[in-house]
């Protein structure tokens, strides 16, 4: 179970209890579902049951213990857990939720965690003459176009440099009505530094990267490839997964994030060496985890017109990558395995999620690196 599906049966609990007299309340467009907080259990958890006490006239606590029963209902859920005022903290089928969710990005691509199609907000996003604040209102214009918002975005002042180096436009250039203040204004660069010399794909990261409140650097650290430059991170795994497609293919075999089982006995080699086969829960749980949190990361991101959020969370899925993707072909003798087609799937949807989140910040995902 993917957190969307997640959502969508959280939702589907409201109404089992709305239907059956036990709540009283409309039911809402959304539910939020994260990975627990302090003191949370389970894979992920949700406030539903604080969103609803007041217009229920019921508190938190008591709602939740109603929604507590159709949840454990749902396929897919192993356990229900009531923590603090009336947080619901969820357990999930790992293997099942793994395979789904996996399955997943590879259906919807490099537009996992999308919204659907519109959902009618119409935004204005007007920001300063400043080069990092058109950066970010660029970046958060992506964004918010992808959780459905129609933009507009608008500066004060730009230079046509802006465009033909770092790929950003705006949709008029001028001063606004009073009533349309400035609300994209992060801390600019510092005027020592010359985030266009570095081009437009260290550019931007460098000026998108740090949160709005933080001043950005924009030296060559950005330029190096090393494991200490967060972008070659980034940019490496999404290549090494891309490579991890291409060499599979050379070996004769492709992916499939729910493969049936190798009949008999499967040994990786001459010598009887058997394959590991153990389930992509237990194999990658981090990545699995920060895959998972992706929609969500991009919704807050957009909410907060904060692509930070998204550059930081690309970074987290990366080092969570790193380590499992030199696994996912098999090594000396071994045989192509089915354990090898779903570690290939989780490595192809690392490709999509990386390369979808680096375009929504306009910056280029070379399948070679």
């Amino acid at each position: 179970m993917t957190p969307v599906e997640l959502s969508r049966t959280v939702l589907h609990a409201v109404r089992r209890a709305v239907d059956a007299g036990e709540l009283s309340v409309a039911v809402p467009t959304r539910a939020v579902v994260a990975p627990p907080g302090p003191g949370g259990c389970g894979d992920y958890a949700t406030s539903i049951a604080l969103q609803l006490a007041r217009p229920a006239g019921q508190p938190p606590l008591k709602v939740a213990e109603v929604l507590r029963p159709h949840l454990l209902g749902a396929d897919g859920i192993t356990g229900v857990v009531l923590t603090g005022p009336g947080f619901l903290n969820i357990s999930l089928d790992r293997a099942a939720s793994g395979v789904g969710l996996v399955g997943e990005i590879l259906r919807r691509g490099e537009r996992y965690g999308y919204a659907d199609g519109p959902d009618g907000r119409v935004v204005q996003l007007h920001c300063p003459h400043d080069l990092r604040a058109v950066v970010v209102a660029d970046a958060a214009a992506r964004l918010l176009r992808s959780q459905g918002a129609l933009v507009r975005v608008t500066a004060e002042g730009f230079e046509d440099a802006w465009t033909s180096v770092l790929g950003v436009a705006v949709d008029a250039v001028g001063r606004a009505p009073a009533e349309l203040p400035v609300n994209v204004r992060p801390v600019p660069a510092p005027e020592s530094a010359d985030p266009m010399s570095l081009g437009r794909d260290a550019g931007r990261w460098a000026l998108l990267h740090p949160a709005a409140h933080d001043r950005p650097r924009a030296g060559d650290q950005h330029l190096v490839q090393r494991e200490s430059n967060p972008l070659f991170r980034v940019r490496y795994a999404h290549a090494r997964a891309r490579a991890a497609t291409r060499n599979a293919a050379d070996l004769g075999f492709t992916a499939d994030p729910d493969p049936d089982p190798d009949p008999g006995p499967v040994t990786g080699s001459d010598t009887g060496t058997p394959t590991v086969t153990a389930p992509l829960a237990d194999v990658a749980p981090e990545l699995l985890a920060a895959l998972a949190d992706h929609p969500r990361v991009l919704a807050a991101a957009a909410d907060h017109r904060a692509p930070d959020r998204l550059a930081r969370h690309l970074v987290t899925v990366a080092d969570a990558a790193l380590p499992f993707l030199p696994t996912v072909l098999p090594r000396g003798g071994e045989k192509p395995s089915a354990a090898h087609r779903a570690r290939l799937a989780l490595a192809e949807a690392v490709g999509a999620v990386l390369a979808g989140g680096l375009d929504l910040l306009g910056i280029d995902a070379p399948d070679h690196l």
